[in-house]
């Protein structure tokens, strides 16, 4: 099993809000405003870049409202596999919100990206590789 590390994020969207912020030069930003609510926290790992689109790696953290700006610690508690390989790193108890947020968090995505949910040693194995390959000299 591989050893699950803390990761830290930081919350751009908070969940039941339209206004969007994004991750620029070490702060929060006004990015859009949507046009549906987030259905769950949504956010980013500053500094670890998802391959499938050069932008730091998404993350989600299901339960309670987050607000902008936070930078929440925690080891993933699984990983959202899509086909598109734009994968989100899921932080929070999926057994106490598999009948809520995690519902919601997989409908979000239209079938074409078949969403599905992986557990904690695939998402820590997915973040390992990521950094790996942006380490200098390997």
């Amino acid at each position: 099993m591989t050893a699950l590390r803390e990761r830290e994020g930081v919350v751009e969207w908070t969940r039941g809000t339209l206004d969007r912020w994004v991750w620029r030069g070490g702060e929060v930003v006004p990015y859009r405003q949507e046009p549906w609510a987030a259905p769950v926290n949504y956010g980013c790992l500053p500094g670890l870049l998802n391959p499938a689109d050069g932008s730091d790696v998404d993350a989600v953290w299901l339960g309670e409202a987050l607000t902008v700006g936070t930078r929440p610690s925690a080891p993933p508690a699984g990983l959202l596999h899509l086909a598109d390989g734009d994968h989100k790193v899921i932080f929070g108890n999926l057994e106490e919100h598999h009948g809520g947020d995690l519902l919601t968090l997989l409908a979000w995505f239209g079938p074409e990206r078949e969403a599905q949910v992986l557990g904690p040693e695939e998402a820590e194995a997915w973040l390992a590789g990521l950094e790996q390959q942006t380490t200098p000299g390997t």
